[in-house]
């Protein structure tokens, strides 16, 4: 079954809902919150999982506690727009750790980037020795996060 023919049910719901807010829970634990036996419930997970609705386990980490408290939203414009030049700029940017988002936009800007840095000097160093050092790049802009309102990787 392609996970484009298949719509999860209110129960398959359900169970992205709860790993979305504990993805530690036992399978146990899961069934006994949607009313269902354990088998099943593994079951409509692993299909999710194959499926690629779930796509991965990860880890939501304080950005602060780890250093990395400034967030910053870089709007980059190319200089030339081709198919070439466009490649080359996603494949190097992708590359770089400090860009945790990356998405390609309309508008004024191709590209908004959301950069994590301990501090502006740290930025800095990354802007002028990194970014800025990538062919194609022709205008940007930086927007300073002040404070983060709300974040959140719940989709469903």
């Amino acid at each position: 079954m392609a996970a484009e023919n298949y719509t999860p049910d209110e129960k398959d719901l359900s169970i992205l809902r709860i790993l979305q807010k504990d993805a530690k829970l036992s399978i146990r634990d899961i069934a006994n919150k949607i009313n269902l036996s354990p088998t099943p419930t593994h079951e409509r997970i692993k299909r999710m999982e194959k499926l690629g609705i779930i796509k991965e386990y990860t880890t939501v980490v304080d950005r602060k506690k780890v250093n990395k408290g400034m967030t910053v939203i870089c709007m980059i414009a190319l200089n030339v727009h081709n198919k070439k030049t466009a490649g080359q700029f996603i494949e190097e940017v992708s590359r770089l750790k400090e860009v945790i988002e990356f998405y390609n936009i309309s508008g004024d800007f191709d590209f908004m980037l959301k950069i994590l840095a301990a501090n502006m000097d740290e930025f800095h160093d990354f802007f002028v020795n990194k970014l800025s050092e990538i062919e194609g790049i022709g205008q940007t802009k930086s927007i300073f996060v002040m404070n983060s309102i709300k974040e959140s990787t719940e989709i469903v």
